[in-house]
């Protein structure tokens, strides 16, 4: 089922990069080597979603490595965009798929 969620994940770039949230410029090496949980020192939730998730499951994907069997992105999504007047509701919609895919081992 990787090609299910490796559609999921172009949907996630494309809604980033609508809603104005996908960055150019990659940050710092000791930005993206951040030992917190999502980079939250070091990187906003829409950056790790770049920098961090989308490319660890492509090359997870890639190598024939098992992908996580659990996820649970679409509440973070939720909690970051809260009151910023954004409307991230397709891309909430997109994250939880890939949870949903994940969590139900049909990625494996």
């Amino acid at each position: 089922m990787h090609t299910e969620i490796a559609a999921v994940l172009i949907d996630i770039e494309a809604q980033l990069r609508q809603l104005g949230q996908w960055d150019k410029v990659p940050p710092s090496a000791t930005a993206l080597a951040s030992d917190q949980p999502f980079c939250v020192d070091t990187l906003t939730f829409p950056q790790w979603l770049q920098f961090i998730f989308l490319p660890t499951l492509y090359r997870l994907m890639e190598e024939g490595k098992p992908l996580p069997a659990r996820s649970g992105i679409e509440p973070m999504a939720r909690e970051y965009f809260r009151g910023t007047g954004i409307n991230s509701a397709a891309l909430e919609t997109s994250l939880r798929k890939v949870d949903t895919l994940l969590s139900e081992g049909t990625s494996i």
